[in-house]
């Protein structure tokens, strides 16, 4: 058996019996061994490879909630407002206005041979372009004879043309949806909210089954981002995991190339609680080194800054009216216990308050008639949750995934829209959290914001707007305990905290390859830590090769 010892100008390990070290010793793809070039030297021959000299070697990066299809999307038309890196690493610039956007895919359309091909967007975010929703109206100058369907940022919503909503035959009077505005014509206004509303057009604009879902391509670009952002252990946390997606991502994850293991969840949507609980059974058994499965994802409610998030009282600021419910208290509840029993694990989205408190409630019901002492059920975004939710979450041994990036992209705009300036106060209260006792992770949900952990890191510490207020300094939390979040925290969320997180003898050799160490960095500056690359299993990846 083969031994590869690393040297470095310092290895970071996360592990506080040995909290730095110069050498790591790898065999198999696994860590044999961490210290002095002495002590990891007692387990027999070696090569030494010391291509780490100079760099500082961190745990790999868990990105504990993002979505692969950001790979797929990169293939569309970027309609975001700021400033973007794809895959390759090109830089897009962002579309600063509604006129913009609107230019942007004229130009796309304009380069499109087949007439009746779809044009699609991503990204769109109408609360930076006078917070008014994108009309068919405004897509048929685009086109009046192509379907176009744009994506918003939250991925909550989809602005459709009226050829899009025209062969999804809801271009009619009558339709009766509570995520289908309909106009002053009785017509739908082109705005869909949800996903039911979004399904039966998303497949006539390039967006073909779940939109959640990646293609084969999309996921070895995905996979690109990871090794540029020091990312090793990713989530897809909201995946169809139907059989053809899940025989590609056993396919690609499988190749000797692939640089990261990627932990996709199955989407509660298409089966009943009684038909999903042992479908993700039998997916589990799938599992390989570079694909964890058997985990339940499960979404309560929409987006805040889309005005689809369940708040409660005094509801949103601007006296918008509440959010949407994406699954019924019963449905919840029945799906909790089911999991409970088979010993299934399950994230559930809730950015609305109301929504995180149908969850507590419904998780403790399900945990007197199954009792469990390590369920590690998560909460993602959590994003207005308050310290008596916290304190309940504790009591539950439930676990949180705050939405840290939101704080930075819509800030500015929760404290003067969404949800006034108390609230945004506290939205994703990661002190709160730690303070209460519940086991914190921080994410970026790619594509909704760039995949990023040290930005990410830097948002939690900071809590900046990007209009330089600091909103919440109470809820700041420091730079070890962000590190810990992007690596243990993420880990723990996943219950992969045994194999992944740290570098521990015993778990897998992935590390994020960095220019600096993230920990000596003044706190406004770890989201500017160099990134060379990352070992995944024991391989080498520079990003400048991907």
């Amino acid at each position: 058996m083969k031994t590869t010892v690393y040297s470095a100008k310092n290895i970071v390990t996360m592990n506080a019996q040995k909290p730095d070290a110069s050498h790591v010793a790898v065999r198999d793809g696994r860590i044999l061994a961490v210290g002095s070039s002495d002590e990891v030297a007692t387990w027999g021959p070696y090569e030494l490879d010391e291509q780490f000299a100079d760099k500082v070697l961190f745990p790999g990066l868990v990105e504990g909630h993002a979505h692969t299809m950001e790979g797929t999307l990169w293939r569309y038309v970027y309609c975001g407002y700021f400033d973007r890196m794809d895959p390759s690493g090109t830089t897009h610039r962002g579309n600063t206005s509604i006129d913009a956007v609107l230019e942007a895919l004229k130009a796309a359309e304009a380069k499109m041979d087949d007439p009746d091909s779809p044009l699609t967007g991503w990204q769109l975010d109408p609360i930076y372009l006078d917070n008014k929703p994108v009309t068919r109206a405004q897509l048929d100058n685009v086109s009046a004879t192509r379907p176009i369907g744009v994506l918003n940022a939250s991925g909550h919503i989809l602005y459709a043309n009226s050829k899009a909503l025209e062969l999804a035959s809801l271009l009619k009077k009558g339709v009766n949806h509570p995520g289908i505005p309909l106009g002053a014509d009785g017509l739908p206004t082109g705005e869909l909210k949800g996903p039911d509303a979004m399904a039966p057009v998303s497949v006539h604009v390039g967006m073909s089954g779940s939109i959640a879902d990646v293609d084969e391509r999309g996921l070895r670009d995905f996979a690109r981002l990871c090794v540029r952002t020091g990312v090793t252990t990713v989530t897809d946390l909201a995946a169809k995991l139907d059989p053809d997606s899940v025989d590609m991502m056993l396919r690609v994850t499988g190749e000797p190339s692939f640089p990261a293991c990627v932990v996709p969840l199955r989407f509660f949507l298409g089966l009943s609680p009684k038909e999903l609980v042992p479908e993700v059974a039998r997916l589990k058994k799938l599992s390989t080194d570079r694909l964890s499965l058997g985990r339940i994802k499960l979404v309560a409610d929409g987006s805040i800054q889309g005005y689809s998030a369940r708040l409660r009282w005094p509801g949103y600021h601007n006296g918008a009216p509440n959010g949407l419910w994406y699954v019924t208290p019963e449905q919840m509840l029945e799906l909790y216990e089911l999991a409970l029993e088979a010993g299934l694990q399950i994230h559930t989205h809730t950015n609305g308050d109301q929504a995180t408190q149908l969850a507590i409630e419904k998780l403790e019901l399900a945990l007197r008639k199954h009792p469990s002492n390590d369920h590690r059920f998560v909460l993602q975004h959590c994003q207005l949750a308050d310290r008596a939710q916290f304190t309940r979450m504790a009591a539950l041994g439930m676990s949180v995934n705050l939405f840290a990036n939101h704080q930075f992209y819509w800030g500015d705009e929760h404290y003067t829209l969404t949800v006034g300036p108390d609230r945004a106060l506290r939205m994703n209260a990661a002190r709160t959290a730690l303070d209460c006792g519940v086991p914190l992770a921080v994410h970026s949900d790619a594509p909704i914001t760039p995949l990023g952990p040290f930005f990410t890191a830097w948002c939690a510490v900071n809590r900046l707007t990007r209009s330089g207020r600091v909103q919440g300094e109470h809820e700041k939390i420091t730079v070890d305990e962000a590190l810990w979040a992007i690596t243990m925290g993420a880990a723990h969320s996943l219950h992969m905290d045994g194999l992944v997180g740290s570098i521990e003898v015993g778990k897998r050799a992935d590390f994020a390859v960095l220019e600096s160490d993230p920990r000596a960095a003044n706190p406004e500056e770890i989201k500017d830590v160099e990134i060379w690359g990352t070992v995944q299993g024991g391989r080498v990846f520079a990003a400048a090769d991907v």
